[in-house]
């Protein structure tokens, strides 16, 4: 063996969870996403999917990505800059800037590279970015290739905010990314306030609405639409993996600045563009959830109906807002166990550890979409109660 697989072979937590029968990762669908999935022929209720709208296997998106494959083929072969840009590209672009109230926009081939090439063209050397210390991992690594000087603050902690800032030299660009639903504890940005701070240190404002679109706002419009402040943010970034039912993501704003990032931003320039299919099936799901608000309506109704079931079975569940339901564990081994246990009781939930939450924090995500029925929340919740308090995570 090299020094990098002797390295890597110390890496042992993957072994030690699969040698206990508890390894949660990597397990295999066999059907298509819905409430209800079939893995290893056995049904199993999904709750663990960021479909909150439930239209993954909707029949109009998927003639939609069949009619575009039909006519453009599987691919393009190139990047956006050269051979790659389709119309239905450009067409996409103008209608997700109108429908988050921005100039223009930007599509990419997926949201992670989104934020890795966008925010390091946003700020130079003698320049500020600030984040929450809770942002997705996408943002994090787009932080980590600028040279700017790199800040965070407490997570949701204006005060803590206001302290980084007070540290950033007046005349500098002083960048906050955030995002708009913290997508593991399910909480949302203080927009409000953090809008005014900005105002009062001449800050930007870049908010990463992967799981807000869809899901809060006018028509699924976002966080930054239902607080309001939508005109005060600088930049919107989205997802179509999560209520658009695809893969890909784009950015909006100003047309000045888009026009910079279409020319700069390296994951944009040297990535090849999204597949027809793939943004035929997003601009079909845009189309839907902006003339179908009942399912929106759909959502919410099982949303706030799983939130009161989960507390008043006695689960910590902190301070979610949103179809991200946590149910705290805190403690990484009983966050294995209890994923498998539900598991076994036909359940799919979702582990979190470590470094997606700080070790007292870990927990097992159950999240929502709107195709969710009142009797599948019921089941859950009585089978998760039994789990939990087999291990003694709740009483």
């Amino acid at each position: 063996m090299g020094l990098l697989q002797d390295k890597l072979a110390k890496y042992d937590l993957p072994q030690q969870y699969m040698a206990m029968g508890v390894y949660p990762y990597f397990r295999t669908i066999d059907s298509h996403q819905d409430t209800e999935v079939l893995m290893d022929g056995k049904k199993v209720l999904m709750f663990g999917s960021n479909a909150y709208t439930g239209l993954t296997y909707d029949k109009r998106i998927i003639e939609a990505a069949k009619a575009a494959t039909d006519k453009y083929g599987t691919g393009c072969a190139g990047s956006r800059l050269l051979n790659g840009t389709l119309d239905i590209h450009v067409e996409l672009e103008k209608e997700l800037a109108e429908f988050v109230g921005k100039d223009d926009a930007l599509c990419f081939s997926t949201g992670f590279t989104v934020n890795e090439g966008v925010i390091p063209q946003l700020t130079g050397r003698n320049d500020y970015i600030i984040c929450d210390d809770r942002v997705h991992a996408s943002i994090v690594d787009g932080r980590r290739l600028s040279f700017s000087t790199q800040l965070k603050y407490k997570h949701n902690d204006m005060a803590d905010l206001e302290k980084e800032l007070q540290k950033c030299e007046p005349d500098a660009i002083k960048l906050i990314v955030v995002d708009s639903v913290f997508s593991m504890e399910g909480d949302l940005a203080n927009l409000p306030e953090i809008v005014r701070l900005k105002k009062k240190y001449n800050a930007s404002i870049m908010v990463d609405e992967a799981h807000g679109l869809g899901v809060f706002g006018k028509q699924g419009r976002g966080v930054c639409d239902h607080f309001g402040v939508t005109d005060d943010i600088d930049l919107i970034m989205g997802t179509f993996s999560k209520s658009l039912a695809s893969i890909g993501g784009f950015v909006a704003g100003d047309a000045s600045v888009i026009n910079w990032l279409r020319h700069n931003a390296r994951s944009y320039i040297f990535q090849a563009s999204n597949t027809p299919a793939a943004t035929a099936a997003a601009r079909e799901a845009l189309h839907i959830i902006m003339n179908e608000p009942e399912r929106q309506q759909r959502l919410w109704d099982i949303t706030n109906y799983a939130l009161k079931k989960f507390r008043d079975a006695g689960f910590e569940i902190g301070e979610t807002e949103s179809p991200i339901i946590p149910l705290y564990v805190r403690d990484a081994e009983k966050t294995f166990i209890v994923t498998k246990m539900a598991f076994d009781e036909g359940i799919f939930i979702n582990p979190v550890i470590p470094p997606a939450c700080a070790p007292q924090d870990t927990l097992v995500r159950v999240a929502l979409m709107a195709t969710h029925t009142k009797e599948q929340v019921d089941y859950a919740v009585e089978k998760l109660t039994k789990c939990f308090r087999e291990l003694g995570v709740i009483e």
